[in-house]
């Protein structure tokens, strides 16, 4: 039975309604008001409509409400005559419909619970749809805006630089500004070079409007003094009418030209964006004279290939700069007919940024593979994805198979005495 249909103002209304049920009677028939020579005991309808209403509880008060009415109309000398097959049956009956009505309540009742409960979540889930929806949103937008991850850019950046390793001007410097600014979205801005000992007032490369330099401008003294990054933020009061100045050094040395920032989105002027142009400029520099980072490779390994030695010096530099971290990893295949079929699938498997180097001892086959921006996790999974290809073509793994598997980061100060070092430690002497 329902505890809430025993409620105060629920036990009024019986109690009221059946009252005016009874008095209604009274008005059309005094001598029989509650209707009981009438054949139907339609008295008992009116409690089964408060069985029905609020339960069995309140069913059997309107039901003791009807004995009551028969003692009070027909008088204590008529109790005789109380027909009780009736009044048991009556009461029966609202039993029956009562107990009914409370289980459908009931289960009205938990599902109501339910459905109000899966509402707040189909809110919270529209909530975070809409909210999925503005990022997605915006994510778009900055993709747009900015298309290009960091690995996509030096994949990009590779092939800009002068393959001469003498060259002292800035080849293909309004392309690479191009795909720069696209990349950190910048508006507005230039490439001084250096002539003789000063920057020259004219740019060999621009991006928006093309402006001259002003020599004075304090940012420009900044960037020139310190051979580093310099945005106006660190200028501590000074005016300058530029945003930021990147210098275009060769080797890390030599200063061959100066990017300067006029204009770019206030959301981009940022730690992260800047950084980004900082890593471009410089790996787009270290590709122009490369004999600098090749030579000093080469004479510890001599047998590096050259575009090898000169990525390992473009990481290494950009490591020593920025902390961008990249890895070495050479797996060492025994030499045989298993082994022979491993290492060349082997040479087939790398991503598009990676540099294999190959070569081979008199019991096994080495490949070294210089992997950028890789840290311990993804040369993890890069071994995975060998590992597995493996298995899956061949049924074997690097233990069944007796292949070793070294990993190194790569030596940001001297790179070419780290990977001397990483060749000695997989078991090859120059």
């Amino acid at each position: 039975m329902r505890l809430e249909g025993a409620r105060p103002i629920a036990v009024i209304e019986t109690i009221v309604g059946m009252t005016v049920v009874f008095g209604v009677c009274y008005l059309f028939q005094p001598a029989d008001p509650l209707l009981l020579s009438m054949g139907f005991p339609w008295i008992w309808l009116a409690a089964t409509v408060f069985a029905l209403r609020y339960g069995a509880l309140l069913g059997v008060l309107a039901g003791l409400c009807i004995v009551l009415a028969w003692l009070l109309f027909y008088g204590p000398g008529a109790a005789g005559e109380l027909p009780p097959i009736s009044f048991v049956g009556g009461l029966v009956q609202l039993i029956l419909v009562g107990h009914f009505s409370d289980l459908w309540t009931s289960r009205v009742a938990r599902e109501l619970t339910v459905n109000e409960y899966l509402a707040g979540r189909l809110a919270a889930i529209t909530n975070n749809h809409y909210l999925l929806r503005i990022s997605h949103e915006r994510l778009e937008k900055d993709l747009l805006a900015k298309p290009s991850t960091l690995r996509d850019a030096l994949g990009h950046l590779r092939g800009l630089a002068a393959s001469d390793g003498q060259c002292d001007g800035l080849p293909n410097m309004q392309a690479m500004l191009e795909y720069v600014a696209l990349s950190c979205q910048i508006g507005e801005a230039g490439v001084f070079p250096v002539t003789g000992k000063s920057l020259s007032s004219e740019s060999v490369a621009c991006i928006g409007e093309r402006f001259q330099l002003d020599a004075q401008d304090p940012l420009v003294h900044e960037c020139i003094a310190t051979q580093a990054l310099v945005h106006f933020r660190q200028l501590d009061g000074l005016d300058s009418a530029y945003l930021a100045c990147v210098p275009v050094l060769f080797s890390g040395e030599r200063l061959a030209g100066v990017l300067i920032v006029r204009r770019m989105p206030f959301l981009s002027l940022n730690f992260d964006n800047l950084q980004l142009l900082l890593v471009l400029i410089n790996y787009y520099a270290d590709g122009i004279e490369q004999h600098v980072l090749v030579d000093p490779v080469q004479q510890l390994v001599p047998m590096c290939p050259e575009d090898f030695a000169l990525e390992l010096g473009r990481l290494a530099r950009m490591r020593r700069v920025s902390g961008v971290q990249s890895s070495l990893v050479a797996l060492v295949i025994p030499r045989g007919p298993v082994g022979d079929s491993l290492f060349d699938q082997l040479i087939h498997f790398h991503r598009a940024l990676d540099i294999s180097w190959s070569f081979a001892t008199e019991s096994a086959q080495v490949s070294v593979a210089l992997l950028p921006l890789a840290d311990q996790n993804d040369v993890e999974g890069y071994l995975f994805r060998i590992e597995s290809a493996f298995k899956s073509r061949f049924n074997t793994d690097f233990v069944q198979a007796q292949i070793a598997s070294y990993r190194s980061d790569i030596d940001p100060n001297n790179p070419g005495e780290g990977l001397l070092q990483f060749l000695l430690l997989c078991g090859y002497h120059v």
